[in-house]
C-alpha cells in the first residue's frame, strides 16, 4: 500500500490542463524565439558595418559573459526550472484564469511569493531599460552587445524546453515552483 500521496497513480491531465500547459511553455518559447529572431536581425545588420578590435574584444566578452550570467545562471539554474516546475503545477490545477493567462503565471508574474514578483517586474524594468539604451548605440556597438543576448536567450530556450521535459516526468515540486503557500 502506498505510504504517500506522491506514490499513488496520478489521474490523467484534464484536456483544459494541458492547453493551459502547452499555452504557457508556447507563449513562452514564443516570447523568447520573437526576441531572438529580432535582435538576430540586428546582430546581421552590424556584421555589414566596418568593426575594429574594440568592437570584436567587445563582442567576444559579452558573449561569454552572457552566456555564463544569462544562459547559465539566469535560465539554465534558475528561470528555466522554477517556469517548468510551474507549468507541472498548472497541468494539474488549471483555472480559467491561470489558463487565460498561463505565459504570465509560468514566468512568475502573479500567483508567486512576494519575493518572486518584486524579482520578476525589477527584472523586467532593469530588460526594457538596457533595450532602450542598447537601442540607441550605432553599429556595430549594438550587434557587439546583441550577440551576447542571442546567445542567451537562445540558452533560454533550450534549458526550458529540457527542464519542461524534465518536470513533467517527476513528481511536482511545490518549492521549485514558488508557488503562494
Amino acid at each position: 500500500m502506498p505510504e504517500s500521496g506522491e506514490n499513488r497513480a496520478q489521474p490523467p491531465p484534464s484536456p483544459i490542463g494541458i492547453f493551459a500547459v502547452a499555452w504557457g511553455a508556447g507563449g513562452l518559447i514564443g516570447l523568447l524565439l520573437f526576441a531572438v529572431v529580432r535582435l538576430s536581425g540586428v546582430v546581421f545588420d552590424g556584421l555589414a558595418a566596418p568593426w575594429q578590435w574594440q568592437h570584436i574584444a567587445v563582442a567576444a566578452a559579452n558573449a561569454i559573459f552572457m552566456a555564463w550570467s544569462e544562459g547559465y545562471r539566469g535560465f539554465q539554474q534558475s528561470f528555466s526550472p522554477r517556469c517548468a516546475a510551474r507549468a507541472k503545477w498548472l497541468l494539474a490545477q488549471p483555472s480559467w484564469w491561470r489558463t487565460l493567462l498561463a505565459p504570465l503565471f509560468v514566468m512568475g508574474y502573479f500567483a508567486t511569493s512576494r519575493r518572486r514578483k518584486i524579482v520578476v517586474y525589477s527584472l523586467t524594468l532593469g530588460i526594457l531599460a538596457a533595450i532602450w539604451i542598447i537601442h540607441a548605440l550605432p553599429q556595430p556597438w549594438r550587434a557587439a552587445l546583441d550577440i551576447g543576448v542571442v546567445l542567451g536567450l537562445t540558452w533560454g530556450i533550450v534549458s526550458f524546453l529540457v527542464a519542461l521535459a524534465t518536470a513533467l516526468r517527476a513528481p511536482l515540486d511545490r518549492a521549485a515552483a514558488d508557488l503562494p503557500s
